[in-house]
């Protein structure tokens, strides 16, 4: 239900109050970066300090895996999520003026600033988590608000701080969503999914693609619900977001970094990596291929059917649909964009 009301409120604000986005989503800036300055002072001053030892030189291997370095590995899917979803951005370039200058800009800053920002408060939480075992214990079910909780000793504090964080989470939806649908709305246009006229049409009006938004938030609901039958099946699904999106990257740097090795021109830009480019594309690969295939990994080393990892599953599942679709109809239909763009002009 919270998921449902949640992804409401997002619909709301992508339909009615589509003008006032741009104004809301400074806003949400102005409160994440405040935010977490309010929530990593508290943190800073009242918990008890952990050693510089046990934040650096400290491995907990809870999932009995052989190594810590496995442990690590299979770990670290889940702190990338922090790391992905920049290129949101890109999915509403033909809502941006100037976007071949301003997307990059975007995102190089969103990166630089929340990496500044994402450290700060790791380490800060690193520092202040005092026993591990104790708050990965809690009757809360969620651990930092257990850590808000030992910092403060005051409920009324903790809300507060969780309260931070909940907005946040929930105020990133509505962008989210906004991707989403901007998203399946573009690629309708150029007709690689089914019920393509559907899809891409915008409403008179509206400007907004509000077949597309209503489908996000249909589709949005009837994965919840499967929250109702099955806690691990849904797990798979959520799960599942690491190792699409790190596919997606995977073959997006893979192309570029293929033209570079043949010495074939990239297509105009105004933003380039320079003569570092192919460097900097090979050494994303190497990073991301290891992520992609711990993705697939289950927490523990020994599982049964709820703790296993079902979204290898679900992801041979789509891939299987999607190439079954393109080889019968897409390939038959989908116009790729840069056919769209370099069509002649018709006044």
């Amino acid at each position: 239900m919270l998921v449902i009301a949640i992804s409401a409120f997002s619909i709301i604000f992508n339909t009615f109050l589509a003008k006032k986005l741009p104004l809301v989503e400074a806003l949400l800036l102005l409160l994440h970066v405040i935010g977490i300055i309010a929530i990593i002072v508290p943190l800073v001053v009242l918990a008890p300090r952990s050693s510089a030892e046990s934040v650096f030189l400290e491995f907990n291997n809870g999932g009995e895996w052989s190594s810590a370095g496995v442990a690590v590995m299979v770990g670290l899917p889940g702190a990338i999520a922090s790391m992905i979803g920049y290129d949101c951005a890109v999915h509403m370039a033909e809502e941006i003026k100037d976007a071949s200058k301003t997307l990059p800009q975007a995102m190089m800053s969103a990166v630089a600033v929340n990496f500044c920002l994402g450290l700060a408060i790791i380490l800060t939480v690193c520092f202040a988590i005092g026993d591990i075992k104790e708050v990965l214990a809690t009757p809360t079910g969620f651990p930092f608000i257990q850590i808000f909780f030992n910092t403060t000793q005051n409920y009324a504090a903790t809300n507060a701080m969780t309260a931070i964080v909940i907005i946040t989470l929930v105020a990133s939806t509505i962008t989210e969503v906004a991707t989403a649908s901007r998203q399946t709305w573009s690629f309708a246009r150029d007709r690689g999914v089914p019920f393509a006229d559907f899809l891409s049409h915008v409403s008179p009006g509206w400007n907004i693609p509000l077949n597309s938004v209503i489908v996000s938030l249909v589709v949005t609901i009837l994965l919840s619900i499967i929250n109702i039958g099955s806690t691990t099946a849904l797990n798979a699904i959520t799960s599942l977001t690491v190792a699409s999106l790190m596919s997606a990257y995977l073959i997006s740097i893979g192309c570029v970094l293929l033209k570079r090795v043949r010495g074939e021109p990239l297509p105009s830009r105004r933003w380039s990596l320079g003569r570092y480019g192919a460097l900097i594309n090979a050494v994303a690969m190497l990073f991301l291929l290891p992520i992609f295939i711990f993705s697939f990994f289950p927490l523990v080393k020994d599982v049964n059917a709820t703790t296993m990892n079902w979204s290898s599953v679900i992801y041979v599942g789509v891939i299987s649909f999607a190439t079954v679709y393109y080889f019968v109809y897409g390939r038959h239909h989908y116009v790729p964009p840069n056919a769209l763009v370099r069509r002649p002009f018709k006044p």
